[in-house]
């Protein structure tokens, strides 16, 4: 009876595990693809997904004429066994290494960091380290390095279930742990969130990160994926991905952060409401518009530059003219002017440039207006670069300010460079409002909460196409 209970069980296992197995990707026309919810690698909010390794698995399906399914691993342990297991046709950003898997060529690799409060002392050296806790992410390759030091500089390693990489540089700024172990991106982006944050140690040797596949057609798979990413080193579409998520994440130094989040909790508050009331009229994410007026004025509604533009949005006298602006100093009318423009901006970028390049082209324009745009876009195309392309606008910007570029423009000269330094500065500060202020859901429409490429309704007028709404 005991031998047939468990030929049973084995049978039982046998067909479950079958049932578990995905089939391959031609079959239904799906890559199913495994994926830790991490920050800037891929997260959700509410029905859309985003980040560097969702944008890249997306964009390797798309060459292979396949849609994607994302299935979530609660840690990177799981995130192994799902591959290990044949339940899905790849593991996304998994660290190389488990010699039961075959690997993609290295997407990306990383230094790692022990991290630690400011007020904290050390350690300062690999052997300050024994003995004090250190937390990592639990199945973290992190703590395989940590547990592979010196007995001299072993610390004790705690390994956190259910949290991310956010989560846990939040317990060390809230001295909820007293160090904490993660890859230099993570700390990258961290500091942006948490300014009191700092880096003490960089341990040795370095982590490089892939994607992984197990089980049937794994190695032919494999050989697709490796020429997908060799051709995508070499046509830009890895740098611009990169550059999509952390190439803005340095611009603004610790003191920066920390004033603006000094000022998220004491000044925002009065405002959010306003910026929320744009979101219904324009349909641009509250907290995108709460960015861009942070870096116009530093949610100052009398700010006034030396070229006359004056409050909240900044406005110049011309375009609040055309939108029908009464007082530039009238805090609430300035936010809706200055969600009206921007609007209307977005709308007169070209379609050919795609979500969320054609918002960070549009905040360019709002700079510089349209006209100095038009013509950057122009000189892009002589220089072989795509106008459509954040990442590659924002290496011609600069140019405009250059005699032997400016001369070919009807607008004349401009100072691009100040334009790529909002627009990045933007992306922080929305990045921050993101993690902390919670979108806001319009009654009036049925909006997702991101910047939207349409408003609800048109301004009275279009803005000026001439020069921008300032040069300071």
């Amino acid at each position: 009876m005991s031998k047939l209970l468990r030929l049973n069980c084995c049978l039982a296992l046998v067909c479950l595990a079958a049932c578990t197995r995905v089939d391959p990707p031609e079959v239904d026309g799906r890559l199913v693809v495994a994926i830790r919810e991490t920050p800037a690698f891929f997260q959700r909010e509410g029905t859309t997904a985003s980040g560097f390794e969702h944008d890249l698995v997306t964009a390797f399906a798309d060459s292979l004429g396949f849609k994607t399914r994302f299935i979530n691993a609660a840690d990177p342990y799981e995130l192994s066994d799902m591959a290990l297991g044949d339940r899905v046709h790849l593991a996304a950003s998994m660290p190389l290494g488990n010699s039961q898997l075959q690997y993609s060529t290295p997407i990306r690799t990383v230094t790692q960091w022990i991290v630690g409060h400011n007020d904290v002392l050390g350690p300062e050296q690999l052997s300050d380290l024994a003995g004090r806790s250190v937390e990592v992410i639990a199945g973290s390759p992190l703590a395989d390095t940590l547990r592979g030091l010196d007995e001299k500089s072993r610390p004790q390693v705690v390994e956190v279930p259910g949290v991310n990489e956010m989560d846990l540089l939040a317990r060390v700024a809230e001295h909820k742990a007293e160090l904490a172990a993660v890859h230099e991106i993570h700390l990258d982006l961290g500091v942006n969130f948490y300014p009191e944050l700092r880096p003490l140690l960089q341990l040795p040797g370095k982590l490089e990160f892939g994607w992984a596949f197990g089980g049937e057609g794994a190695a032919a798979l494999r050989a697709k994926a490796d020429a997908f990413i060799a051709e995508a080193r070499a046509n830009g579409t890895l740098a611009r991905i990169h550059d999509r998520y952390f190439g803005h994440i340095k611009r603004i130094n610790a003191n920066g952060i920390t004033q603006f989040l000094d000022d998220m909790r004491i000044k925002l508050p009065t405002w959010r409401r306003d910026f929320q009331s744009a979101q219904d009229l324009s349909g641009i994410d509250w907290r995108l518009l709460a960015a861009l007026a942070y870096q116009e004025s530093h949610w100052d509604p009398l700010a006034t530059s030396f070229t006359g533009v004056r409050g909240m949005m900044m406005l110049t006298e011309d375009t609040a003219d055309h939108l029908r602006v009464k007082n530039r100093l009238d805090a609430p009318e300035s936010i809706r002017a200055g969600a009206l423009y921007l609007a209307e901006l977005v709308e007169q970028v070209p379609a050919s440039a795609k979500h969320p390049d054609r918002l960070w082209l549009a905040l360019s324009a709002y700079n510089l207006g349209m006209g100095h745009f038009r013509g950057a876009r122009s000189i892009a195309k002589s220089m072989k670069r795509d106008p459509d392309v954040w990442y590659d606008m924002k290496q011609v910007l600069p140019r405009l300010a250059r005699p032997e570029i400016y001369s070919r423009l009807k607008s004349g000269a401009a100072r691009g460079g100040e334009a790529v330094i909002m627009v990045e500065n933007i992306r922080t500060y929305y990045n921050i409002l993101g993690r902390f202020e919670p979108p806001y859901a319009s009654p009036y429409s049925d909006q997702s909460p991101r910047a939207k490429t349409k408003p609800r309704r048109s301004s009275p007028l279009r803005p000026s196409t001439g020069a921008g709404r300032r040069a300071r």
